[in-house]
């Protein structure tokens, strides 16, 4: 913290998720950026998200969409809430999943430089080979 009360830190180290490990009892403060990355390397979730990124959708829907039991699915709802990728809505006895984008923003703007960084390293390589490659001549057809 700087002594006119703004931080110092980086933007995306400002807003951290604590993750507690049971197994090892550890207690880490990650970007929540991490976070979101730790939620969608699992597959059904991000199924989930793809299916409730086009609009709302029951858990009942979901259920058709993974091919999973719908506690299968209301357990990973409930770490997509938690990382904040998606909000619910009751209406009457249903609950209905949206897509919230913010934390993919974060995420994307997060991954940025690195993606700068690799698009430079491809046009080296592109330049190289124009520049090494011999050009491949056809065979000639045998008769």
């Amino acid at each position: 913290m700087l002594s006119n009360g703004e931080s110092n830190l980086p933007q995306f180290a400002e807003s951290v998720r604590l993750h507690i490990y049971a197994g090892s009892r550890i207690l880490e403060r990650m970007p929540s950026e991490l976070a979101v990355l730790d939620v969608i390397v699992e597959p059904t979730r991000r199924r989930i998200l793809d299916a409730v990124r086009a609009g709302e959708r029951s858990v009942t829907e979901l259920v058709d969409v993974v091919g999973m039991h719908q506690p299968g699915v209301s357990r990973h709802l409930k770490v997509l809430r938690d990382a904040g990728l998606v909000e619910v809505r009751r209406d009457a006895q249903r609950r209905l999943y949206r897509l919230r984008a913010e934390p993919l923003r974060e995420l994307d703007a997060w991954l940025e430089p690195y993606r700068v960084e690799l698009a430079g390293r491809l046009d080296s390589l592109e330049r190289h080979l124009e520049r090494t490659a011999r050009p491949i001549l056809p065979k000639e057809q045998s008769q």
